[in-house]
């Protein structure tokens, strides 16, 4: 792009020659003089030429023409390289970096980061994906997702991603320690960050959760377990895949938190006619104790809570979020609301 600017260094040239040539130009004639010799108009001087400004003027011609060959070759060869394209792109990511709010980092897109960004994609949440190695997010397309190579421990790269206002961090690196520094820095840059690592070696974890992470998962344990209970239970799996993943239309478990001043706060489960009138089974209520109740009875005293669901995604998402906008209107608190995450 900034051999685009040729040209205008060609027209200072000639404006500074035409002076240093002939004193009795000033500035605005010098600059006339360049532009009409440019431009090959050909009004007229200023002033009569003297023997220098003529020899001047020939080698400001013969270098315009080429000069101004150049920019236009180019100018071409810009556009159609994609450079162009590139430059724009960049400019666009940079907005919608700037318009992001309540969305995922993931840092590392190795095979683990590749199925955390294909599942946000198919939840329809926003994220943005890190990673030092630029070929591998070379053809990175996901729907919602923006894609940023570099260190993802960097800071102003944190920054950039717009980590202050970010709903999660998920670190899934392949390095113990670039996960542990990962951690480090994004709960220094956001203290309320949700914050999820993945941990290679056993030892690790406990210095994962020492330095911020909310939830350490290990992949290789994880697996491990599935492939026993794939063996052992079959049919249960068989339930939790049904349940979980998104392909499985006709049934999902989802996770709703209640807040302190939402409609359902401080009231019995029974009166929130959850089942009766939306459908939606409540399979358990975390307190905020940090215990969990499974299957709870309809007495249960709802306090703010996380609760997770069974529901038909056909009807009973759309009667939950009709329900809790009429919930909203009738309750006595202002603003008061009770609110479902996906």
């Amino acid at each position: 792009m900034y051999k685009l600017l040729v040209p205008v260094a060609l027209v200072l040239v000639g404006t500074v020659g035409y002076q240093i040539v002939d004193p009795r130009y000033s500035p605005l004639d010098a600059l006339y003089m360049t532009v009409i010799t440019l431009a090959t108009i050909g009004y007229g001087e200023v002033h009569p030429l003297t023997d220098g400004g003529k020899v001047f003027t020939i080698f400001l011609i013969l270098g315009g023409v080429f000069v101004f060959f150049y920019a236009f070759t180019e100018l071409i060869r810009t556009v159609v390289s994609g450079e162009l394209q590139q430059f724009l792109g960049k400019r666009r990511m940079e907005r919608n970096l700037a318009a992001l709010a309540n969305h995922f980092i993931i840092c590392g897109y190795g095979r683990m980061g590749r199925q955390v960004c294909l599942e946000l994609s198919r939840q329809g949440m926003h994220y943005v994906v890190i990673d030092k190695q630029a070929h591998l997010l070379e053809k990175f397309d996901l729907y919602h997702g923006l894609a940023l190579v570099g260190d993802a421990s960097s800071d102003e790269l944190l920054r950039r991603a717009g980590i202050e206002r970010a709903r999660a961090l998920i670190a899934v690196m392949t390095s113990d320690a670039e996960n542990l520094y990962t951690t480090m820095s994004g709960r220094l840059l956001n203290k309320d960050l949700f914050i999820v690592a993945r941990v290679e070696e056993p030892n690790a974890e406990e210095k994962l959760k020492r330095a911020g992470a909310n939830r350490v998962v290990s992949p290789y344990q994880i697996g491990g377990l599935r492939l026993a209970h794939a063996v052992l239970r079959p049919t249960v799996v068989e339930f939790i895949e049904l349940a979980t993943r998104t392909e499985h239309f006709e049934l999902q478990i989802e996770e709703a938190r209640i807040h302190a001043d939402s409609a359902l706060a401080k009231s019995q489960l029974k009166d929130g006619r959850l089942r009766h009138d939306l459908k939606v089974m409540v399979v358990a209520v975390k307190k905020l104790s940090g215990q969990m109740l499974f299957n709870p009875e309809s007495d249960v005293l709802i306090e703010a809570a996380i609760r997770w669901w069974c529901w038909d995604r056909a009807t009973s998402w759309c009667n939950w979020r009709s329900w809790r906008a009429g919930r909203r209107k009738r309750s006595n608190q202002p603003g008061a609301r009770a609110t479902g995450q996906r």
